[in-house]
């Protein structure tokens, strides 16, 4: 076998990682070689795809930086708690980022301290078999309240009573992450208006 065609046999759920080259002891030559020959494209920095798929923006957005976290209202929408499809896709970074993705013009960036970056992370397999990370339902919650300034107000309204009267809630860990999050106060106000 050839390395181009061992290249093309790396594929997984139609991604390459540049890292599975390196593993594999393969000149990087031969990348560049099925990118010029058009087989494969070059999506970004070490993510390629094979020519006859179609990215997914979930995936080139989360190979730009493996701190990046899909919030807010993206989130709410893997989750089923939103209808509208993201045109500009929610991610949630860690303070004092410089990356690529500030310059994505599909991109909403939110800030976080790192210490509670990774509070409520979760791996979420989308329907191609890839998977990426995103913040839990209950997180998500915490956050769309934190910022719903900055948010459509009718969804995230719609979202967070859709969630009081979900039997995925898990108010434990809600009042957990929002004591962590020191907005306890604001969480508690909003669920007991509901009740």
């Amino acid at each position: 076998m050839n390395y181009e065609d061992e290249i093309l046999g790396l594929f997984d759920n139609g991604y390459l990682f540049t890292k599975k080259v390196s593993e594999k002891n393969i000149p990087r030559y031969y990348l560049t070689k099925l990118v010029k020959d058009d087989k494969i494209e070059r999506l970004s920095r070490g993510l390629y795809v094979k020519k006859e798929d179609i990215a997914d923006d979930f995936i080139v957005l989360q190979s730009k930086s493996k701190n990046a976290i899909f919030s807010n209202m993206t989130a709410l929408y893997l989750y089923g708690f939103s209808n509208r499809i993201p045109i500009k896709y929610d991610i949630t970074i860690n303070s004092g980022y410089n990356g690529s993705l500030q310059k994505n013009d599909n991109v909403n960036l939110f800030y976080c301290n790192k210490k509670f970056l990774n509070l409520g992370v979760t791996s979420f397999k989308l329907n191609s078999g890839n998977v990426i990370r995103v913040y839990d339902l209950d997180r998500t919650i915490c956050d769309v309240i934190k910022n719903k300034k900055k948010l459509d107000a009718e969804l995230v309204n719609k979202a967070i009573r859709d969630y009081f009267y979900s039997n995925k809630k898990n108010t434990l860990k809600l009042y957990e992450y929002a004591k962590k999050m020191n907005i306890y106060k604001k969480v508690k106000d909003i669920m007991e208006v509901l009740k």
